[in-house]
Parts: C-alpha cells; sequence; structure tokens
C-alpha cells in the first residue's frame, strides 16, 4: 500500500470509531495488505486519537488464546494501544451507543513498575518488572462490518479495542500461579465462559514477554505505569445494553461492568 492509501485507510477507521459505523474490510478493499501496511495503518489512527487529546496509557496483546484464534479465524496475537479514553473503572456503567458490535473478554492486567524493551525479555523479566495483576475486562469492538476479519483487519483496527475495565484488587505475581489461575465470566448471572491464564500463550507473562520483544523490534518500550492487557482466557461473550458481567479469577479477584 502506498502512504495515500495507508492514510485513507487510518481515517476511515477513525471516522467509524467516532460515528460507531462499520466499514467493509480492508483486506477486501486493498487486496495486497499486509501486516506491516495494517500496523502503519494503525499507527495513523492512533496518531488521529491522541492529537484528539488522548493520552497513551498501556498496550495490548490480541489473539493469544486458541478459543478467539477459533472464533475469528486469525491464528497468530497482534497487539494494539490503549488511550485513557479507553478506561472505566470497576463496576462503572458503559454506554452501548459508544461502541458498535461489542464482545466482552476476561483477561489479567498486568500493572508495570518497571520499562521493559526488547529483544531477550523472558517471563522472569515480566514478573520482575510488574507491580501487581489484577482481574479486568477487555471490551473488544470491531469497526469492520460483521467481525469479517483477518489479521491484517484486525491489526490496522488497534487489535479491535474498544474499551477496558480494571478491576479494584491489584495482587503481587509472586502470590499466585498465573499459569494455573482459573476464569469464571458470567453475564446476567450465569456461567457463559470458563479458562485458565495458561490460554494466553501457555502463561500470560508469555504473552506480555512476547509483547516486549515484538515491539521492541520497532523500538517501542513497555513503560513503567502502564497497563498491559495479556489477552483473553476464554471465548469472546457479545454484550449489549442490559447486560451485567462479572471476571472472577482464582487468586486475584474479580471485575465487574454493566452496559446501558
Amino acid at each position: 500500500m502506498n502512504p495515500s492509501d495507508i492514510q485513507k485507510a487510518g481515517d476511515a477507521l477513525y471516522d467509524a470509531l467516532t460515528q460507531c459505523t462499520t466499514i467493509a474490510p480492508l483486506t477486501t478493499q486493498y487486496p495486497d495488505i499486509t501486516i506491516d501496511d495494517a500496523y502503519a495503518i494503525q499507527q495513523h489512527m492512533l496518531a488521529r486519537r491522541l492529537s484528539a487529546g488522548e493520552k497513551v496509557v498501556g498496550k495490548k496483546i490480541g489473539v493469544t488464546s486458541q478459543a478467539v484464534m477459533n472464533m475469528l479465524g486469525v491464528f497468530q496475537p497482534d497487539f494494539g494501544w490503549l488511550t485513557d479514553g479507553m478506561v472505566f473503572n470497576e463496576g462503572q456503567a458503559v454506554p452501548s451507543n459508544t461502541l458498535i458490535q461489542p464482545k466482552a473478554e476476561g483477561e489479567i492486567a498486568f500493572v508495570l513498575k518497571k520499562t521493559l524493551k526488547g529483544p531477550g525479555i523472558t517471563a522472569a523479566d515480566v514478573l520482575a518488572a510488574t507491580e501487581g495483576v489484577m482481574a479486568c475486562f477487555e471490551i473488544v469492538d470491531s469497526r469492520i462490518q460483521d467481525w469479517k476479519i483477518k489479521i491484517q483487519d484486525t491489526v490496522a483496527d488497534n487489535a479491535s479495542c474498544g474499551v477496558f475495565v480494571l478491576g479494584d484488587r491489584l495482587v503481587d505475581p509472586r502470590d499466585v500461579d498465573l499459569g494455573t489461575c482459573g476464569m469464571v465470566l458470567e453475564k446476567n448471572g450465569d456461567i457463559v465462559a470458563t479458562g485458565a491464564g495458561a490460554a494466553a500463550l501457555g502463561h500470560p507473562a508469555n504473552a506480555v514477554a512476547w509483547l516486549a520483544n515484538t515491539l521492541g523490534a520497532h523500538g517501542i518500550a513497555l513503560e513503567a505505569g502502564e497497563v498491559i492487557l495479556s489477552g483473553s482466557l476464554g471465548i469472546m461473550v457479545p454484550v449489549v445494553a442490559g447486560d451485567n458481567l462479572r471476571v472472577t479469577i482464582g487468586g486475584i479477584g474479580g471485575c465487574s461492568v454493566r452496559f446501558i
């Protein structure tokens, strides 16, 4: 793709985000689009958000669990950016009319106390650099019609990130086995998804290490103080106005969100 097309695609995604509309898959509009093109589009979309006043507060890893890979037909991880405009607090109501086709994922969030920059970052390095972990929801959303995405589509669309909700309890990662901790996601009182820490690339710290090394190759660090979402531990759960969700992760705690 040439620079003009990359800018055009990034602007189209930003407009879809702000207007709560969708666009046709970029992979059908630009059949030769590469993953590198998609990340360039993502950067342009992010730049539009930052120029509108948002600030980066963290990063997210997407498509880490087999369940999500199977649902989307996308079979490799990707990453996106978290801004202060995406943050909701424990129990806070999320207005559904600000989202397009949202789905909830139960995840483990890492809050960093030290900067991580690849290459060569290991899971042990991640744990040593982590202030604490907490249960969280990522509410993924796609600006692509009907979630008909390939890897290039979701990458360009900031890894299909919508908003995220952090729990109210921060736990030392050394006090919990992040690989075996179980996750239960309830929707309106019914259990709709289960999983375990190992769903995220075998261990959530592996996912964060992957991100640090992948971004490090582009000269980007995971900064001290940032929130890193380590990937879904189970299937994505569609949500609409009126839904109440809670995720509980063994040894870490819970997180609740409601949609209005």
